[in-house]
């Protein structure tokens, strides 16, 4: 399926985020390579997007791969001959000071927040510089701009994509391809809620309270980070590259 559509790839893609960023791309006459470890939940995305015609493809895999991850890549180019935006959206939250984080806790935070953002974009960068360029867009946090408490693989993780995200878009944006990576504050999202219910409080209790602490008087909604990615990627981006934008409300960690 050679086109002349653009193309985009979203990790994360069946998740509240990612749904709302493929949504994004689609309205905006991309095709999207989606992924996501939840089969089911990633088909149900794509069959959404697909019903005013072929806009989406799920790929669904675990990113602790190296090979479903650079799979991601070659399906895109494969299939439509061309990669114009690779959005990372993917990402877990680990809970716990360096006392409460086993091993595999450490492991696999940074397997899925960085080291496979590490493998995508490798991929994706040897082609779009030999193909014109394109966007690149990694999902941060503000709490790995500022670290909140109680979260130390998190917060170094998340650290981590955005020094790597400027790393990058220094060293690539005389290839054409702008790199750059969107810092979220809290999203109203199933993951916040479900983090609410694992720690024995009631979601919506907790959603009004945050909601009350910030500066706008609400929290944010994944159409709020959906248009951030898309505007990094975007034309009226053109200039920016290699930095960090935050999405929260002008509510500081602390």
């Amino acid at each position: 399926m050679k086109t002349e559509r653009k193309t985009a790839i979203v990790t994360g893609a069946a998740g509240g985020m990612g749904r709302a960023i493929c949504a994004k791309f689609v309205a905006n006459g991309y095709f999207v390579v989606a992924g996501d470890a939840n089969a089911e939940a990633l088909q149900d995305t794509t069959t959404a997007l697909n019903k005013i015609g072929e806009n989406a493809l799920a790929r669904p895999g675990d990113l602790r791969s190296k090979a479903y991850c650079e799979d991601l890549i070659d399906t895109a180019i494969n299939l439509t001959g061309r990669l114009d935006a690779l959005v990372n959206n993917s990402g877990i939250i680990t809970r716990g000071t360096i006392l409460e984080t086993s091993d595999e806790d450490w492991e696999r935070t940074f397997d899925i927040n960085l080291t496979a953002i590490f493998y995508t974009c490798r991929r994706a960068v040897r082609f779009m510089k030999e193909n014109g360029g394109g966007s690149i867009v990694n999902i941060s946090s503000t709490w790995g701009v500022y670290p909140g408490p109680s979260h130390a693989a998190y917060c170094a993780s998340k650290a981590a994509v955005a020094t790597f995200s400027k790393c990058l878009g220094r060293d690539h944006a005389g290839d054409g391809i702008r790199v750059n990576a969107v810092c979220p504050g809290e999203i109203d999202t199933p993951m916040l809620r479900s983090g609410f219910v694992h720690r024995g409080f009631d979601p919506a209790t907790a959603v009004a309270e945050l909601s009350r602490s910030n500066p706008l008087g609400r929290l944010g909604e994944p159409e709020n980070i959906a248009d951030a990615m898309f505007f990094l990627s975007s034309d009226a981006a053109c200039f920016i590259a290699g930095t960090t934008l935050e999405v929260a409300g002008a509510k500081a960690v602390y």
